[in-house]
């Protein structure tokens, strides 16, 4: 069995259980024993998952495959670093694009990549975007195929806030890219990947309805935002936070005041996003319309990513990152049934 392959701790690891949480909501856990993972791609049935320490684990029919990831350059072991978020396109999931960390003559940087699917790995091809500046902390790493189907990468201010407000670099940003690397003639700044800044670690992406990009965003201390992103615009790092203005900048929709979500991936379903949430240990959803949140999945451990489905939405839980307490057979992959969802209780 492909579980004996991978570390599967059993040949049940495959098999879903149902699970309840705090407030009797119940979720499936389809399968166990991922390593540090990051990012939930589906395409065709198929999960492809990406784990930090350089494999994209597949998922299809009950069966599960821990894929080495072959880079040019050696991954980083900087927190928050590694092999960070994967797209892949709406084809035959055998050509991706990557987004991942390393270190050059002791200076760290990222680069977005394709790769492809070969018989035993995924290689790196093609390099089309290099030295995105990196650091100690605050990576980025979140990277999706908007409807207009261009590439979004977020990147970190790389624990140097004030590159953040500087048009001249990559870091804290947000990037949009046509699919081949080339700059869309439409991006805000001529010649520019940059489509907004003034960021300090965004980390999820997503599209409402009516194709309004939307991101989530670490705070320095607590002040965790989500963000409505518009093309050009500046989003205030690090000037202002929270309820701060000054002109020119953005404020956030909403922002978590003293407590910290420390949210990541993010999806929509039903006219609701759900992000995950590191810190808060669960999912919490947000409302676009009152600009609430509210935290709807509150057990389940460090979340990292969610991914919706016509069929209700499925997340990574990352318990060990270091930062997490891991159990038994962490990490694992959740899937929240769309019934479920409806019987939230309203706050």
């Amino acid at each position: 069995m492909l579980c004996i392959l991978i570390g599967c701790s059993n040949p049940n690891d495959s098999v879903q259980q149902t699970k309840p949480t705090e407030n009797n909501l119940t979720y499936e856990v389809v399968m166990t024993n991922l390593q540090e993972p990051w990012e939930i791609e589906m395409q065709n049935n198929q999960f492809f998952i990406s784990e930090r320490n350089g494999f994209i684990v597949e998922i299809a029919d009950g069966d599960m495959r821990r894929i080495p990831v072959a880079l040019e350059k050696t991954l980083s072991n900087q927190p928050e670093a590694g092999l960070l978020g994967i797209a892949i396109p709406s084809e035959n999931g055998d050509r991706a694009y990557a987004y991942y960390s390393y270190a050059d003559d002791e200076v760290y940087y990222q680069r977005v990549v394709e790769i492809k699917r070969t018989k035993d790995q995924w290689e790196e091809r093609k390099v089309l975007l290099d030295q995105i500046p990196g650091g100690q902390y605050h990576q980025g790493g979140r990277i999706q195929i908007g409807p207009d189907d261009k590439l979004y990468i977020t990147t970190g201010d790389a624990s140097i806030p004030e590159l953040a407000l500087d048009v001249a670099s990559l870091a804290g940003k947000i990037l949009r890219m046509n699919l081949d690397g080339s700059v869309p003639s439409d991006n805000p700044f001529p010649n520019s990947y940059i489509y907004s800044y003034g960021h300090r670690n965004p980390q999820g992406l997503a599209w409402d309805s009516d194709g309004n990009l939307f991101a989530t965003e670490h705070g320095q201390t607590a002040l965790d935002e989500i963000n409505q992103i518009e093309k050009g615009h500046n989003y205030g790092w690090p000037v202002i936070e929270g309820d701060e203005t000054s002109e020119g900048m953005e404020t956030p929709i909403v922002h978590s005041g003293e407590d910290t979500w420390a949210p990541s991936g993010m999806s929509y379903l039903d006219e609701l996003f759900y992000f995950a949430s590191l810190r808060g240990e669960g999912i919490r959803q947000f409302d676009p319309n009152t600009k609430q949140v509210k935290l709807v999945f509150s057990d389940v451990g460090r979340v990292r990513d969610v991914l919706a489905t016509d069929k209700g939405f499925y997340a990574i839980k990352n318990n060990t990152d270091g930062r997490g307490t891991p159990a038994e057979d962490d990490d694992k992959l959740l899937f929240i049934p769309r019934d479920m969802l409806k019987e939230l209780p309203s706050e």
